[in-house]
């Protein structure tokens, strides 16, 4: 019980937003209209985010980038009957509404409105040359992950796994790939996704690694749990697309800005 109590406290903690220091005002990045009418079902949506958890995730990663959510589309974008009902079973919602899916702390995989981000600085990553049928799939594997848990304690053994091991005493080093075998029950965001991803093997950031032979290079996929919101920002499998609060339109001369 208290276990329980001290962890709800701590992720409250986490999911709080930093403190605005006085006189600051925090600039609008992204033209949230126009990028809700780019969407379109399977698009990756970054998000950077304000909350402490994301303060950790920045830190760990060197990116901005601190969540990960994939865009579903509206209910008659889902071909299947059954996954339509998957959704309305856990969000009550308009037809019309634009619905992601993400890993959220403190609240597991969970369907959400896409207006949740509508002060967020987002981006989309579209994955290229993606079919109808290989969406779908991504689509299907990720809404069958709907209620899976947040696994926070993935967020700080990526962190020891990521930090220089040799300033590690080694009975701390990050116990991130002990697991037991079989399907996961816990999950992160960019973990979920990659793993969405993977059943139809479409990479996210691959491994490259030199050959000796010929001097050229191999790819590899990396496991899932070693996928950052960032990764999909940096991989060559995905289109970047967005939308600056500015529109270039008007203010195409950098040189007349005062």
């Amino acid at each position: 019980m208290l276990l329980t109590y001290l962890n709800k406290l701590l992720v409250n903690w986490l999911n709080s937003e930093h403190t605005a220091r006085p006189g600051w005002i925090r600039t609008p990045m992204c033209d949230f209209e126009r990028i809700r009418r780019e969407l379109k079902p399977c698009d990756v949506i970054l998000v950077e985010g304000t909350s402490r958890i994301s303060a950790v995730i920045r830190w760990i990663t060197a990116s901005p980038w601190t969540h990960a959510a994939l865009y579903l589309g509206r209910l008659h974008d889902i071909e299947d009957p059954e996954l339509r009902a998957a959704i309305q079973a856990r969000y009550d919602c308009e037809l019309h509404t634009h619905l992601i899916i993400e890993s959220l702390l403190g609240y597991r995989v969970v369907v959400n409105p896409l207006t949740v981000y509508q002060q967020d600085h987002l981006r989309i990553c579209r994955p290229k040359d993606l079919s109808y049928p290989d969406a779908q799939n991504v689509m299907k594997h990720a809404i069958s992950r709907l209620g899976v848990e947040y696994d926070v304690r993935q967020i700080f053994d990526l962190a020891r796994f990521l930090f220089p091991w040799i300033f590690l005493p080694r009975r701390w080093r990050s116990s991130l790939f002990r697991n037991h075998p079989g399907k996961s029950i816990r999950t992160v965001c960019s973990t979920m996704l990659a793993e969405a991803f993977g059943i139809i093997q479409f990479p996210i950031l691959p491994l490259v690694k030199k050959t000796n032979a010929t001097g050229g290079v191999q790819l590899f996929r990396r496991n899932p749990k070693l996928c950052v919101p960032s990764d999909f920002d940096y991989s060559p499998y995905f289109e970047i697309i967005k939308y600056p609060f500015v529109d270039f339109n008007f203010h195409s001369d950098h040189r007349l800005l005062p």
